[in-house]
């Protein structure tokens, strides 16, 4: 359940003389606090489903699963462990290469030709986007093995 606290300014409420203007809000809960002389304090409170993607969902629900396996837990650990090494590795093999002094050029080169034939092919187009929609999905299917 998420919820906000929002001081408004008094030009924004409707006034009838002293009383002031609080309307029935169907999807939100609103309350009206006693603020400071000049304002109104409103807290919303919304419920419902949260606008998270269901595959980031899954994707937490499928390593909760796994931990809760006692024997799959130690492979967990050794998995997160090679994954922070590999990252560590990679921006040492980064920082490296970026000394040299060609590479760098021709690398970033390739990164802004690669960028242009990939919003050309993949972003333009609204059924070019709906094929890396279609794309991703199966991707992320394979790799959850679902």
């Amino acid at each position: 359940m998420a919820s906000m606290i929002s001081t408004l300014p008094p030009p924004l409420l409707l006034h009838h003389g002293r009383k002031s203007f609080s309307g029935n809000f169907q999807n939100f809960s609103v309350s009206l606090l006693a603020g400071r002389r000049n304002s109104v304090a409103f807290v919303v409170k919304a419920s419902g489903e949260s606008s998270e993607s269901s595959t980031s969902l899954t994707v937490l629900k499928s390593v909760q699963n796994v931990w809760d396996k006692p024997e799959d837990r130690l492979g967990l650990i050794g998995l997160g462990f090679s994954a922070v090494v590999a990252f560590w590795a990679s921006t040492n093999l980064i920082a490296a290469i970026d000394k040299l002094p060609i590479i760098p050029i021709s690398l970033e080169l390739v990164g802004i030709l690669f960028s242009t034939w990939f919003t050309y092919r993949y972003l333009l187009f609204k059924p070019d986007r709906e094929e890396l929609f279609r794309i991703l999905n199966k991707s992320a299917s394979d790799i959850l093995g679902q």
